[in-house]
């Protein structure tokens, strides 16, 4: 089949990427030139585990190419997928819809047949109905179904999410284009893998249920970090305890710093909006914002204390930025909360990441790049670990402690056992709910 995709970000360019190697012929599209340019050098913009090779395959075999002309991929389509961002807008928190109806109304402009148009971005329910009369009110003639197809990709392993999903979730309102869906990811239903069909409204709110509860989970169990703290249980204990229990399930009860990423936290707050909107307020929801918002500022408490109350001239090493490992995404992350806190309250902050730094050169200002962590180690008054990157996971830690100032360690994600750390050097080290 024939598919164009509108944008080339996450979840465009890894989407058309992985129907190419279904067989598909796709045509990604962005009006970012230099993006375009680069796609066509073989240049990927985003950090993606196999992402590289993957789209290198595809358009080798003639099956994924790259344009800035959207009625050229349009025309002849069976299928466009709208896969551009919806940031959070300024002001009220609600999904920010204005690439995806200008994306509408130019798809509508260049639609010559029958065609599924599909949002694979996330957006507010009722969203799929506008972008319909965005494409009629552009093309009254316009021969078309709308479909919901939102996208559950994690960031470091999205190829295998598409590929081995544990769900596609489509919202088609007739049989013409539940077909047209159903061939688009024959390969997926042949192995076996579950579609859901359902109604556009549905799956629209599936996909900010999903993210809602998750980001709830997480939440949870970071409250309950703090509450170990104090009573001297240790979180980790106590969520192996309860995600042994299958209704709760493990995933996901990670104590750490409070969630972030391009997904979670836009998320959340849009759902929120929707609840106000609708009268139906999402009490717990707006909790889950709140309250991930003051586990970030905890930490910084953490590591204050570390520091006898002041981070006045003491030098921080910091291991990790982005807000999760295995990618270069710097959304929301929590050391945008963190480390702007500690370069304003006087400390000299000393960063590594392996893939944070192209994007957080010029969200990070203050701080120094260095290129490991034991130079980031040496002469540091402490060691913050802010992102469980596996190359953080194996560290000789009597190497850091022996290099470091005063050796120090705020354990932020629970990768190192306590005892473990103090029989390398380290005098005091902090966790998280424990």
């Amino acid at each position: 089949m024939r598919i164009a995709m509108i944008g080339t970000g996450y979840v465009g360019l890894v989407s058309g990427t992985c129907f190419s190697d279904f067989g598909h012929d796709v045509v990604c599209v962005d009006k970012d030139i230099g993006k375009i340019t680069r796609l066509l050098a073989g240049e990927v913009p985003i950090f993606e585990p196999g992402l590289e090779a993957l789209l290198a395959k595809n358009v080798g075999a003639g099956r994924l190419t790259f344009t800035t002309g959207l009625a050229e991929a349009v025309d002849g389509a069976d299928a466009v997928f709208i896969a551009v961002g919806t940031p959070t807008r300024r002001g009220d928190g609600h999904a920010d819809l204005t690439y995806v109806m200008d994306a509408a109304a130019e798809i509508g402009r260049a639609l010559t047949g029958y065609t599924v148009v599909v949002t694979k971005s996330t957006v507010p329910v009722g969203t799929n109905r506008k972008v319909a009369e965005a494409i009629r009110a552009a093309n009254p003639q316009a021969k078309f179904d709308v479909a919901s197809n939102p996208e559950f990709l994690r960031e470091g392993a999205a190829i295998d999410d598409f590929m081995h999903p544990d769900r596609v979730v489509v919202g088609v309102e007739s049989a013409k284009a539940q077909k047209v869906m159903a061939e688009l990811y024959r390969p997926l239903s042949l192995r076996e893998f579950p579609m859901v069909y359902t109604g556009l409204e549905s799956a629209e709110m599936i996909k900010y249920a999903a993210n809602a509860f998750l980001a709830t989970k997480i939440t949870f169990i970071n409250e309950v970090a703090a509450l170990c703290e104090r009573v001297g249980a240790d979180v980790k204990a106590v969520a192996k305890g309860i995600g042994m229990d299958g209704r709760i399930g493990d995933k996901f009860l990670h104590a750490g710093p409070g969630y972030g990423g391009s997904c979670f936290p836009k998320d959340t707050k849009a759902l929120a909006r929707i609840g106000q909107e609708h009268a139906s307020p999402m009490q717990i929801v707006e909790a889950v914002i709140k309250v991930n918002d003051e586990v970030k500022r905890r930490m910084i408490d953490k590591i204050v204390d570390l520091c006898d109350g002041s981070l006045r001239d003491k030098t921080i090493a910091v291991l990790g930025v982005t807000f999760k490992p295995n990618t270069d995404d710097m959304r929301d992350a929590p050391s945008l909360t963190i480390i702007p806190a500690l370069v304003g309250a006087g400390a000299r902050v000393r960063v590594t990441d392996p893939q944070g730094k192209h994007e957080g050169e010029a969200l990070l200002p203050g701080v120094k790049w260095v290129e490991n962590p034991y130079q980031a180690a040496t002469g540091a008054d402490l060691l913050v670990m802010l992102t469980e990157w596996n190359e953080f996971r194996g560290l000789d830690l009597a190497k850091l402690a022996r290099k470091m100032a005063t050796p120090h360690l705020a354990d932020l994600r629970n990768v190192y056992d306590r005892d473990e750390v103090a029989a390398a050097g380290f005098v005091r080290h902090v966790g998280v709910g424990r």
